[in-house]
């Protein structure tokens, strides 16, 4: 298990989303990538990705400046 860390803090809609759909692409089933975002829009864009992709997602952190999503990679049946 594997976890990567992705830092797109700054970047404003839809790059957040964007990004983590490309970084996703890399992950091996079973790891992990948490996503790091301070666009207000990523806590609706990013989960919406997930459920698109069959991956599970969690929001780990939620501050005023910050939202962290901890995404796992689903297995290669559920691809």
């Amino acid at each position: 298990m594997t976890q990567t860390t992705l830092d797109l803090t700054g970047l404003k809609c839809p790059l957040p989303a964007l990004k983590t759909r490309k970084a996703l692409k890399s992950v091996k089933p079973g790891d992990f990538l948490e996503v790091h975002c301070t666009d207000p829009l990523s806590v609706i864009d990013i989960p919406n990705l997930i459920r698109e992709t069959g991956d599970k997602v969690e929001i780990s952190e939620r501050t005023e400046k910050r939202i962290v999503f901890l995404i796992e990679k689903a297995g290669a049946a559920a691809d």
